[in-house]
């Protein structure tokens, strides 16, 4: 990431980032920002609060971008009186929801009977579990909207089934906004809180951020040995009666 000229001078070490109107983060050699966060807080740079809410709607976009760097560094620039607060929990949160609109449109586009289709083509789903799934989706889409919009990674996604579903748009955009102005007042305010320290948010999202892949891949793994020896079983009794 290339940098204007700095001004001034100080005695510690590490590196200084443009970011807020003239206003420079220093950050230390272990947490220079670079490659899509780089690209993001240069974006934010150019166009403030703005600029967050677009870096947002694309991490919407392409989860790569990482949310836990965007909103915390607004937030610290928030706290030096680079950016203000209310606009920039406002515009990350519109950035949020046009995001998520982006994919309900994907959803809805793919459409609730070639979702089925699909599913039905893939090795060891049952359309059965397809049926349970959109009946418990039926149920409790709103709570997975609202509390999806909290958890890494299905952030993003979690609004794809909302649109296969054809839920509400009403009702979608509702919850989505509401799910995504906690995600982010939280995020923003304690990068606000932790000032020079805003990095640390990143560790320990990271930290949580693993423990929700590994979850998935603990979930997928057993699912997976589930359903084969299901469908093992089956075969044995299948082989058990046409000998009998």
């Amino acid at each position: 990431m290339r940098f204007p000229p700095q001004t001034g001078s100080s005695s510690h070490d590490g590196v200084r980032i443009p970011y807020g109107r003239g206003v420079n983060i220093r950050l230390s050699p272990e947490t220079e920002l670079t490659g899509l966060a780089g690209w993001a807080v240069d974006l934010m740079d150019t166009m403030g609060a703005v600029g967050a809410g677009l870096a947002i709607f694309l991490e919407n976009l392409f989860p790569p971008l990482p949310s836990e760097v965007i909103l915390p560094l607004a937030g610290f620039t928030a706290s030096r009186g680079d950016m203000n607060l209310a606009a920039a929990i406002i515009w990350t949160t519109v950035g949020s929801v046009v995001g998520a609109l982006v994919w309900y449109a994907v959803g809805a586009a793919v459409g609730r009977d070639r979702t089925r289709a699909i599913l039905a083509k893939l090795p060891l789903v049952k359309m059965a579990d397809v049926d349970k799934a959109e009946g418990w989706f039926a149920k409790h889409g709103v709570k997975t909207i609202f509390f999806g919009r909290m958890i890494p990674i299905f952030r993003s996604f979690i609004s794809i089934p909302a649109g296969v579903e054809r839920m509400s748009l009403t009702v979608f955009l509702l919850f989505t906004a509401l799910g995504s102005a906690i995600w982010n007042t939280v995020f923003i305010l304690l990068g606000y809180q932790l000032g020079q320290n805003w990095d640390a948010v990143e560790r320990y999202v990271g930290l949580f951020q693993y423990a929700v892949i590994a979850a998935v891949v603990v979930a997928v793994v057993v699912f997976v040995v589930l359903r084969v020896r299901q469908n093992r079983q089956a075969r044995d009794r299948a082989r058990h009666r046409a000998r009998g």
